[in-house]
């Protein structure tokens, strides 16, 4: 009798097997399809990653980067895979199961649909890099289960929905690299699980909550490159996991709480591009794990706390361009692992510390624009790991010691332009140098170029101007294969410049400044054969030489457009020959004008004769030509009404004759770019062209526009009413002109008034262009 029972137990549980199978393939089958429909909205149909997404294949064995539990997609794993589509067709309502959607690294584009609230079981959501745009849908605080969200690099707008503050099972949430705006929500204080919280790279403003206070599990806080304003919490020195907070390029003002003294675990901390003011706090030498303090580019006063000393783990330092005041501390000495110390521009005086040689473990020490007296310490010869040394612009005195020779060999950057440092240049740079940039601009350097130079093979910049250099002009500098900048200006450089037998010599230079020397002779027309790099426009317009970390750009005085500037980085666009100044004489070569990467062209101030080559009008990107103080003779070329790009022309106290030139910028030019040649006529001078019949066929258009014969037949019309409005006396003399004007049919002499004043009306109009421009200019960051 108990067999009936078992029977019918084992036929229950074969039907109910039965029953659970057919279902689990049912909606196995559901999914697929519903997957296969999102599929078919790709652009690309032919995508190989997913030709295993067919109907006659199993979706949950044979399909890429799907994975099933129990028959139920439970992983959608298609990173990297070459998607060009939307999410509109995604079927979020046929993947009750899902746990782990993964679609970064696509091209996915659109908006994300508020259907996506359905995926109720979501643990995992990444969406970054992709093309999604639109809001993020406030449905996202369904997403109850959600512990990782990333939906960085997008195109994502609008802001921060509060509801995420719901999602209490999220340990990283990951939003940056979007166009976000608003405020950060108070509600994100709520997320007690919270490890990671990166929304940098935003359009966020408003102040940082306080409520971020209570995320106490919160290990990396990343809120850089935003609009966030106000002080910075106190409330996050309650944040003792924390390992490093990234703050940096917001507008945060007032001082550093005392309270980041707190947070132990800290490793990074990097609140550089500010308004921070105040003094730094002391407490920050507690922080014993501290590895990276970046505080530069605030308003931080004070000075700097030698309770530094303790923080034996640091390796980056960086304090530049704050108020800092009173000499560096020795305890810095004790920071023995300390790679990369920033110190430029603050207010800081004393002398360079001798101990700062014992810190083997330097590759970068910048400490430039500040009030550093004294000399130079020779210990800084014993930093055998250091790259790049900026001392530039303090008050320094000395000589540099000869050791430097020898640190060649690993120094890349060596910048200490603009102090008052005497004696002569280091003679031992050695076979196989690494040097790259080489700067004592504006000392008291004696003394001739070492020939030791020749050993820096990767040498690219080399600035020596405003010392008291007493050589000739070092052409075997040309064998450098890398030297892109030469400043031998304002030295006492004699003789005339030869070149040698080599035919690649100077290949890459791009900017020669020898002026105000006592250079003699004529121009190197061979030399100026050899300069390859200024034969060809770079569209790249890179700046070479600076240092590949971003620790250091290379500054360079040159004179451009009649004003020297400070041109921060060696970029491209400021190709230039400087040679003013020195006793040149004869023609001018006719060869510069196949250097037409030419921006800058100085020839100014030497006994130059001869005509202007008319091969100068090839000189397509120039922007500025100096041929001034010189004996030139002959007329402008016209080609140079081709330049375009020419915002400057100085060709005064010369002897040219003729017409000038017009038409494209030639109608920008003043007085001034043509004083004391008494032979020019011609638009802006008063001596007019075409008085004589000899006007040119670009200044008749010109003057022709002006006063053409309707414009006669108007002004007649007008003079008539003038006169017959008169009376008296007014009336008689107003007859007795026009009897003459019409008697004599000569009408050259009102013209020439009513052109007089026409052009000044141009010039105000045209000097008023030009200080905007001039405002605009030195605005620029070179």
């Amino acid at each position: 009798m108990m067999m009936v029972p078992n029977k019918i137990f084992l036929l229950l549980l074969q039907f109910f097997t039965l029953l659970y199978l057919f279902t689990i393939t049912f909606a196995s089958t559901e999914e697929a399809t519903a997957l296969l429909k999102w599929k078919s909205t790709f652009k690309n149909q032919n995508n190989s990653l997913l030709a295993s997404w067919k109907p006659s294949s199993g979706a949950c064995n044979d399909w890429y980067g799907v994975s099933c539990i129990n028959g139920r997609v439970n992983t959608l794993n298609i990173t990297n895979s070459s998607i060009f589509g939307t999410l509109y067709d995604f079927p979020f309502s046929s993947l009750p199961f899902l746990e782990y959607l993964n679609l970064s690294m696509n091209n996915l584009s659109g908006t994300i649909p508020p259907e996506i609230g359905n995926l109720t079981n979501l643990v995992y959501l990444d969406l970054n890099a992709n093309q999604i745009s639109g809001t993020i849908p406030t449905q996202i605080g369904s997403l109850v289960k959600l512990q990782i969200l990333r939906i960085f690099d997008n195109h994502l707008n609008g802001p921060i929905p509060e509801e995420i503050g719901y999602l209490r099972s999220l340990t990283k949430l990951s939003s940056g690299g979007n166009f976000l705006n608003g405020s950060i929500p108070a509600s994100l204080g709520n997320l007690n699980n919270l490890s990671f919280l990166y929304l940098y790279l935003n359009q966020l403003s408003g102040p940082i909550p306080s409520e971020l206070g209570n995320l106490k599990n919160l290990y990396g806080l990343e809120l850089s490159a935003n609009q966030l304003s106000g002080p910075i919490p106190r409330e996050l020195g309650n944040l003792k996991s924390l390992n490093f907070v990234q703050l940096s390029s917001n507008q945060l003002s007032g001082p550093i709480p005392s309270e980041l003294g707190n947070l132990k675990n800290l490793n990074h901390l990097v609140l550089y591009n500010n308004q921070l003011s105040g003094p730094i706090p002391s407490v920050l030498g507690n922080l014993k794990n501290l590895s990276d303090l970046v505080l530069s580019y605030n308003q931080l006063t004070g000075s700097i706390p030698s309770s530094f000393g303790n923080l034996r783990n640091m390796q980056t330092l960086f304090l530049g361009n704050n108020n800092l005041i009173e000499e560096i501390p020795s305890s810095i000495c004790n920071l023995t692992s300390l790679k990369i110390l920033h110190l430029f521009r603050n207010n800081l005086k004393g002398q360079i510390l001798q101990c700062l040689g014992n810190m083997s473990g330097f590759q970068i020490l910048t400490m430039s624009h500040n009030n550093l007296t004294g000399e130079f310490p020779s210990s800084i010869c014993n930093l055998s790991s250091l790259k790049v040394l900026d001392l530039s612009r303090n008050n320094l005195k000395g000589a540099i010691p000869q050791c430097f020779g020898n640190m060649s060999s690993h120094l890349e950057v060596l910048d200490m332009q603009h102090n008052n440092l005497s004696g002569t240049l280091p003679t031992t740079f050695r076979i196989g140098s690494a040097l790259r940039s080489f700067n004592l601009h504006g000392n008291k350097l004696e003394g001739k170029i070492p020939r030791s130079l020749e050993n820096c093979q990767q040498l690219e910049v080399l600035d020596l101007g405003d010392n008291l250099l007493n050589d000739t002009f070092p052409m075997w500098l040309g064998t450098l294969p890398e030297l892109r900048v030469l400043s031998l200006r304002l030295n006492k450089l004699h003789g005339s410049i030869r070149t040698l037998g080599s035919e690649n010599m100077y290949p890459e230079l791009r900017l020669l400044d020898l002026s105000s020397n006592a250079l003699t002779g004529k121009l190197p027309t061979s030399l100026f054969q050899h300069f390859r790099a200024m034969r060809k426009i770079d569209p790249s317009k890179k700046a070479p030489s600076d240092d590949e970390d971003g620790y250091y750009q290379n500054s360079i005085a040159i004179v451009t457009k009649g004003m020297e500037l400070e041109v921060v980085r060696i970029l491209f666009l400021y190709t230039t020959i400087d040679l003013s100044n020195n006793k040149f004489e004869g023609h001018i070569p006719s060869m510069i004008g196949e250097l037409i990467a030419l921006r800058v062209l100085n020839l100014s101030h030497n006994g130059l004769q001869g005509p202007i080559p008319q091969s100068l009008g090839s000189l397509s990107s120039v922007e500025s030509v100096d041929l001034s103080g010189n004996h030139l003779v002959g007329e402008i070329p016209a080609q140079f009404a081709s330049l375009t790009s020419l915002e400057v022309l100085n060709l005064s106290y010369n002897h040219l004759e003729g017409c000038i030139p017009q038409g494209n910028q030639f109608h920008t030019f003043e007085n001034n770019s043509y004083e004391d040649n008494d032979g020019l006529r011609g638009f802006p001078l008063s001596k007019g062209c075409g008085y004589d019949g000899h006007d040119s066929a670009s200044e008749k258009t010109y003057a022709g526009s002006a006063l053409d014969e309707e414009s006669n037949s108007e002004f007649l019309n007008d003079f008539w009413k003038a006169a017959l409005m008169g009376y008296g006396t007014g009336l008689c003399i107003g007859l007795s002109i026009k009897y003459i004007l019409i008697s004599t049919g000569n009408m050259k002499w009102l013209e020439r008034i009513v052109e007089e004043l026409g052009h000044k009306i141009m010039m105000a109009r045209r000097k008023k262009q030009r200080r905007q421009r001039n405002y605009r200019r030195r605005n620029n960051r070179f």
